[in-house]
């Protein structure tokens, strides 16, 4: 017994020692391969890092210079200085803000160098320095609802930019809604001796590519006048916005085929009286309401067709508002308070023109006093100069008188051929 009793510690400690060394065998191990799974790890996900910035950016991202969101399908590229229209706009886009840039130029295609923008429907392009828009500008943009090229000075504006290089063979613009406001350039030179009038009227009219549009806006313009036919290839338009311009007259235009039209808007013109064949198309629109605010209206015997027409008619909004500009006797006068016999065409002329009169007439008379004076201090020299006169013509006259004597009388001739002899 004593010797199995000094035998049992002993074994003890050996297989205590056997399980440490069991212990630390199995850590060593464990750390060892958790070292090589993160470091297999780490080299597997650098790869993956590698590898995705390699590939090339998504059709679907932003351009670098732009504010994009996809859940508004909006992309805003607003005072960034551009000159070209983003190549890799997002085919998701729907409202495209371009403006405040300086494009200066927009070619044929300038949407079509990308993906296709099938669904871009709303285009703000106001305020970037727009000098030029080519034929075929909007191109390749199927669904463009609404196109705003406001603030620019647009002096060459082409006959083809809403209908492609050829009007006679491309496809109807899908515009619905054109906003040209205020793009008058500001130096006459830049038109080249051609009229802004026309230039944006060869637009609006070339072949059928504006029939679908309703609205379109032209206000602040400078227009002295609307061209012949304008309007004719619109017949869908329902609201025409010409406010703040310089038309005088209405006498060109045509408005009998808008038959869709509800509301024309004329205020802060020229105009001064409605001639009858312009009321009576106005007349014939079944659902049109016109404006006519602030306009320099002339009260005179002209005025009484369009005063009896304001009466009876429904189609002019706030008419009671509308006053005499002139005569200056009149002025501020309500048109639906006239008579007919407050309509007259006395030759009544405004205070700058009869001060230019008179002082026309002070000129003349100065002038006429000078040559007078002139005339006076040379009568000497002119009382000799009509003796002169006088006796030059007096001797000339002599001297037909004497060949006539001696052609009428045969003797004088016979004598005067032997003397000759």
């Amino acid at each position: 017994m004593p010797g199995g009793c000094s035998r049992g510690p002993a074994a003890g400690d050996a297989r205590l020692r056997l399980a440490r060394l069991a212990l630390v065998l199995l850590g060593w191990v464990s750390s060892s391969s958790l070292t090589s799974s993160a470091t297999s790890s780490t080299s597997s996900t650098s790869f993956l890092a590698s590898a995705v910035s390699a590939q090339p950016p998504l059709p679907g991202q932003c351009p670098a210079p732009c504010e994009c969101s996809e859940a508004a399908r909006t992309v805003k590229c607003v005072n960034r200085n551009l000159t070209e229209v983003p190549a890799d706009l997002p085919p998701y886009v729907r409202n495209l803000f371009l403006t405040g840039n300086q494009l200066v130029v927009l070619p044929a295609g300038a949407f079509a160098r990308g993906p296709p923008l099938a669904e871009l429907a709303a285009l703000n392009l106001s305020g970037s320095l727009l000098n030029r828009v080519e034929a075929g500008a909007f191109e390749r943009l199927p669904s463009l609802r609404q196109l705003d090229l406001s603030h620019n000075p647009l002096a060459n504006l082409s006959r083809f930019a809403f209908s492609g290089s050829n009007a006679s063979v491309s496809a109807p613009s899908p515009l619905v809604e054109l906003i040209l406001n205020h793009i008058l350039p500001p130096d006459d030179d830049m038109l080249q001796n051609r009229s802004f009038e026309g230039i944006v009227a060869a637009a609006l009219r070339a072949g059928q590519a504006l029939r679908g549009l309703r609205r379109l806006e032209l206000t602040s313009n400078h227009f002295l006048y609307l061209p012949r036919d304008v309007l004719a290839h619109l017949p869908g338009l329902r609201h025409l916005d010409l406010r703040n311009n310089s038309l005088v007259s209405l006498t060109y235009v045509s408005f009998r085929n808008l038959t869709h039209l509800e509301s024309l808007h004329l205020e802060d013109n020229a105009l001064k009286v409605l001639h009858n064949s312009t009321l009576a198309e106005l007349q014939g629109l079944p659902q049109v309401r016109v404006f006519l605010d602030n306009n320099p209206w002339v009260c005179d015997c002209h005025m009484a067709d369009m005063v009896n027409w304001l009466k009876e008619t429904e189609i002019v909004q706030d008419k009671a508002r509308l006053t005499c500009a002139f005569p200056e006797k009149m002025r501020n006068l309500v048109l639906l308070e006239l008579n007919g016999s407050d309509l007259n065409c006395d030759p009544i002329l405004p205070p700058s023109l009869q001060t230019s009169y008179v002082f026309l007439g002070i000129v003349l008379a100065l002038i006429g006093a000078i040559f007078l004076l002139v005339l006076y201090l040379n009568r000497k020299g002119i009382k000799k100069w009509m003796h002169n006169i006088r006796d030059a013509c007096r001797d000339h006259m002599e001297g037909y008188h004497y060949r006539y004597e001696i052609n009428a009388d045969p003797r004088l001739t016979n004598l005067s051929s032997n003397s000759d002899v």
